[in-house]
């Protein structure tokens, strides 16, 4: 069965860092879009990132434009988020997932997540 496993969160304060990672067995990201999405106590999913396997196009929500990073390894088994000067409202759990489009509400496959709490 294919697995993703994101890991990399914590507690941070605000205008803090952290990685999160997603570490991909028995799959690859060839033949998906990657990305992560979140969802925070009482909210709605939302889409925060993906990357395109076709050519490696990012996408990025505009209330992470400039402060968010999306990547993956050479190998194609793990992807990144890194999370610049973080806000408060940017605490949620969040979630790699993979599709066939980027972006999209859409996905195949996703994680358990990873929680990430910020805070002032």
């Amino acid at each position: 069965d294919v697995q993703l496993v994101e890991s990399g969160g914590g507690p941070v304060q605000a205008g803090g860092s952290r990685r999160l990672l997603c570490a991909a067995s028995r799959f690859t990201f060839d033949n998906y879009d990657m990305g992560w999405f979140r969802q925070a106590p009482g909210k709605e999913r939302e889409g925060v990132s993906c990357i395109r396997s076709s050519d490696g196009t990012t996408y990025y929500a505009d209330f992470v434009k400039g402060r968010f990073t999306i990547s993956t390894d050479n190998a194609k088994t793990t992807l990144y988020l890194q999370m610049n000067n973080l806000k408060v409202e940017d605490t949620a759990w969040y979630y790699c997932a993979a599709s066939t489009d980027c972006p999209t509400d859409m996905y195949d496959y996703w994680g358990q997540g990873t929680q990430v709490t910020v805070s002032s």
